[in-house]
């Protein structure tokens, strides 16, 4: 599968346009002042953020145990623009600066709920501004967040059917209501 078509099938799974496609599309780069770097806290910041995004359930891990902080990071710093990746940090001390405000606490020292509640209010933000022709860093977060979790080797093996290849092909495979979708 080419890069076009594999950014096609990610969009139309999110249901939106994926922010930064075209560098992904151009290949990954390294900016030229050698990227941003973040501190072991802004990274287990974004490891809560997808957990809230993508909670652990009974039937797989959550984005936390995919270790989803470090893949958005990797993707923010390697291939958006200094602009996209801009906009994302803002979003980390927009998410941290409205915790404070709402829940008198930071993002870390929040209940799941709270986690849940706040990030719900944000995610109608980003959809409105998302409908009026702007980026917003939550829907950059979102979007990082599924595509790390279900490209890691935890989402497509716990909380997707995994048929390593290569393996025998079975065109026809009997699907029963409420069984995983295969990887």
């Amino acid at each position: 599968m080419d890069r076009r078509r594999a950014l096609s099938l990610t969009a139309s799974l999110l249901g939106t346009a994926v922010i930064g496609s075209e560098f992904f599309l151009a290949g990954c780069t390294n900016h030229t002042d050698g990227g941003m770097v973040l501190s072991g806290n802004e990274i287990l910041f974004l490891d809560e953020i997808g957990e809230t995004i993508l909670p652990e359930s009974e039937q797989s891990p959550g984005a936390k145990a995919a270790r989803i902080g470090e893949f958005m990071w990797t993707m923010v710093n390697d291939c958006y623009s200094p602009e996209e990746s801009e906009t994302f940090l803002a979003g980390i001390k927009n998410i941290q600066d409205a915790s404070v405000e709402k829940f008198n606490n930071g993002f870390l020292d929040i209940s799941a709920g709270e986690r849940n509640e706040l990030l719900s209010e944000i995610d109608i933000e980003a959809r409105n501004e998302i409908r009026n022709g702007k980026n917003h860093f939550f829907a950059m977060m979102k979007q990082l967040t599924i595509w790390g979790y279900f490209s890691s080797e935890i989402g497509s093996t716990k909380a997707l059917r995994f048929n390593p290849v290569p393996g025998r092909y079975e065109g026809c495979v009997p699907y029963n209501k409420g069984e995983k979708a295969w990887a």
